[in-house]
């Protein structure tokens, strides 16, 4: 019978909010809010159909989360149809980078000196919470490939390179967690060296793999009239790819994932000249499919288009099931949410040290203040910050990343509902002035 009541919730809700899809757009209500709530009401304490455990079900948990985010960084990497030289690429480097670190490091301090927290607990929460999110930021993101509007690009670019780059701080978080709980367990001063080869090596792995395994396709494609396969699989696999290859080669899986997305789009650009991908792929009549799929002057773009469209729904119902499980999760521990540490950690957060790591990184950029402003606003947190914990929970210490959960999940269910709720009129009156300009 349960079973048959999960079909039931499950199918309705997808249809419903497929139906619906248009109609959020108009409101100031994100589909991410309407997910919570429904995982909420899934959980204890109301229908009882969805009982989580982040402890006993964090690995599991983890590996369900792992892949949404998998997903939705190659996706963003498909979306971000300019060259890595272009200057336009300053800011989100800027915001993944500096001020990732900047909130780190300030976020360390906070949790340390006004929540009172340890050192390695502070900088593990700090890990956990700096990330911006891939997956539940679409609202605020570029919109189709090749948009170039400075906000939307900053924050695309910010979402797919900060999510790989907070790990080495969660790893040294850890570290320093066991450091204090048995001081035996010494900090290894190469940790350094391993992050900036986790970064830079990710990055390549995911360049080369993306490039490579495109160029192939559109080879036998063009020249052979071979492989004229589901995209999907190609997307599937080049994701699964990139993710093995960068652990094996002990690099940060998720960088090169969201390089190899990179790759590919920046392969389709390359051989459409001056015209969009749409432009390149031009009209294309049901019985045609295959030869425009072999087409040498539309094989890339029509190759990189299907394949962007089959991530988009990809992304769309990992947003789906995340959010049941933070919502179920939430309906699990609400009585531990609502402390006075969980309430100064997101004002804080959200009003003072996001805003000001970001205007620190962008001193000296080309970003207008109304730009600078949003983008100090948008640092959702979301599923990335909930993988971090679900990791911390697996490899830190229990009685250390345990107490940590409640402020995580308090913070993404505060940043999904405010951001949520501020996305549609700001973006909204951000585009009327850019009009209006």
């Amino acid at each position: 019978m349960i079973e048959t009541i999960w079909f039931l919730v499950v199918g309705g809700l997808l249809i419903l909010m497929g139906l619906a899809s248009s109609t959020f757009k108009r409101l100031p209500i994100s589909t991410a809010m309407c997910y919570l709530a429904i995982g909420v009401a899934m959980g204890p304490g109301a229908a009882n159909l969805l009982k989580l455990d982040l402890t006993t079900d964090a690995t599991v948990l983890r590996r369900i989360t792992e892949v949404a985010m998998l997903v939705s960084l190659f996706a963003i990497g498909l979306r971000l149809r300019v060259p890595p030289t272009d200057r336009l690429w300053f800011l989100p480097v800027r915001l993944g980078l500096v001020a990732m670190v900047l909130t780190v490091a300030a976020l360390t301090l906070f949790a340390a000196y006004a929540l009172g927290l340890s050192w390695g607990p502070a900088l593990l929460l700090a890990a956990m919470l700096a990330p911006t999110d891939p997956v539940l930021a679409h609202d605020v993101q570029v919109e189709t490939p090749g948009d170039i509007d400075m906000l939307r690009f900053s924050l695309t670019g910010e979402g797919g390179l900060n999510d790989g780059i907070a790990l080495p701080f969660a790893l040294l978080g850890i570290a320093v967690c066991r450091f204090e709980t048995t001081p035996g367990e010494a900090l290894h001063w190469d940790f350094a060296l391993q992050a900036v080869w986790g970064i830079a090596g990710a990055l390549a792995i995911g360049w080369l793999l993306g490039a490579v395994s495109v160029r192939l396709v559109a080879y036998l494609r063009t020249r052979h009239g071979q492989a004229l396969g589901p995209e999907g699989f190609y997307a599937l696999g080049l994701i699964a790819l990139s993710y093995g290859v960068a652990e094996l080669l002990h690099t940060y899986a998720f960088l090169a994932v969201f390089a190899a997305g990179l790759s590919m789009r920046r392969v389709e650009q390359k051989t459409s000249g001056g015209k969009s991908a749409r432009e390149a792929v031009g009209n294309i009549d049901a019985d045609d499919v295959g030869a425009a799929a072999a087409d040498p002057e539309r094989a890339h773009a029509f190759m990189a288009e299907r394949v962007h469209g089959f991530t988009i729904e990809l992304e769309r119902i990992a947003e789906v099931a995340i959010m049941l499980i933070v919502g179920a999760v939430l309906a699990t521990m609400w009585r531990d949410l609502f402390t006075w540490q969980a309430g100064a950690l997101i004002v804080a957060l959200f009003f003072v040290l996001r805003p000001a790591a970001v205007e620190a990184s962008l001193i000296g950029s080309r970003a207008a203040g109304p730009q600078r402003r949003l983008m100090s606003w948008f640092g959702i947190r979301g599923v990335g910050s909930f993988y971090y914990l679900l990791y911390a929970l697996e490899h830190a210490p229990h009685d250390v990343a345990a107490p940590l959960a409640p402020l995580v999940v308090a913070t993404i269910a505060a940043s999904v509902i405010v951001h949520g709720i501020t996305a549609t009129p700001l973006m909204n009156r951000y585009q009327r002035a850019r009009k209006d300009a």
